[in-house]
């Protein structure tokens, strides 16, 4: 697991929210007038992420998942974190595009467009060598990670493009987008290909929505959340848990960061959750003349 550290910048490591990203202090407000849709949203990182919006002020947060009663439970949850925020949901598998669509159709219909997405609903089966692994449950990793951010990506655009467009008139930022990669997206696990393959393929998605949409005015990211012990996280095999320190507001914070404008330099990138904003953002010029955090093949003759 050493090989975790290789894939981060030399930065300050958080492993909770501090100031400069928290949606009650440095944020509060950066969210104001704007409706965030996001999947995955019934517990963890998602959920987190729905009263983060809440906090920093969001007009409307939209939550979609597979489960109802946890919906419900978010949706009391941002309420009671932002009275003035609305709050909307929907049962939704999102490896099924009709049930994406209507999703989307239901947030922007309710609320009148789509100004940030966050596609934070994931899989994870048992890691097993490719030779002994169960081809239905392989592929099922690509059906929710890869397919299905992909269904948020592709319905939620236009929205985003509308969003982009009008914050940009307002001098303000819109039309954000965040895809939930890992750091596994990064490595080579023994019994991890369909998880850390299909991340790796979010971080080129990531990179061909920014090179298809620059002009549209998107700005997407894809990020490691850290590592928090979440039902997914848990998982994993028991000696990963030991890495799995980070609370599920790091992310969650990192995303309304990213959403408030402060980051759009560095749109089309893999980002790390875990990394300090102030120094991130330090590193802004040698990053963007680089070219970094982008999956390229470097070779040396």
């Amino acid at each position: 697991m050493s090989s975790i550290q290789t894939q981060f910048l030399d930065l300050t490591a958080h492993h909770t929210g501090y100031d400069a990203i928290d949606p009650t202090l440095a944020l509060k407000g950066s969210a104001a007038g704007k409706v965030v849709f996001i999947t995955g949203a019934s517990r963890g990182i998602g959920r987190a992420t729905a009263i983060a919006f809440a906090q920093a002020g969001a007009r409307a947060v939209y939550l979609a998942a597979r489960s109802q009663d946890a919906l419900e439970e978010t949706r009391d949850l941002v309420k009671q974190a932002n009275p003035d925020t609305q709050c909307a949901w929907s049962v939704c598998d999102v490896a099924s595009a009709e049930q994406v669509k209507a999703a989307v159709a239901d947030c922007a219909g309710a609320f009148g467009g789509i100004d940030a997405a966050d596609a934070n609903a994931g899989h994870l089966g048992p890691w097993t060598k490719i030779g002994e692994s169960d081809p239905e449950g392989w592929w099922r990793s690509f059906e929710v990670n890869v397919r299905g951010v992909y269904h948020v990506i592709r319905f939620t655009l236009p929205f985003l493009i509308e969003s982009a467009k009008r914050h940009a008139a307002d001098g303000g930022s819109g039309g954000h987008l965040i895809l939930l990669s890992s750091i596994g997206a990064q490595l080579l696990m023994p019994g991890a290909s369909d998880y850390q393959t299909s991340k790796h393929a979010i971080n080129r998605l990531c990179e061909f929505v920014q090179t298809d949409h620059e002009d549209d005015g998107i700005k997407c990211f894809a990020i490691h959340p850290g590592g928090v012990a979440t039902d997914l996280g848990l998982a994993m095999p028991e000696d990963i848990h030991a890495y799995l320190i980070d609370e599920p507001g790091l992310a969650a914070c990192f995303a309304v960061w990213l959403c408030s404008g402060r980051a759009d330099w560095a749109r089309g990138r893999y980002l790390s959750a875990n990394w300090d904003v102030g120094e991130l953002a330090a590193l802004k010029d040698d990053i963007l003349r680089d070219d970094l955090l982008v999956n390229r093949l470097r070779a040396r003759l």
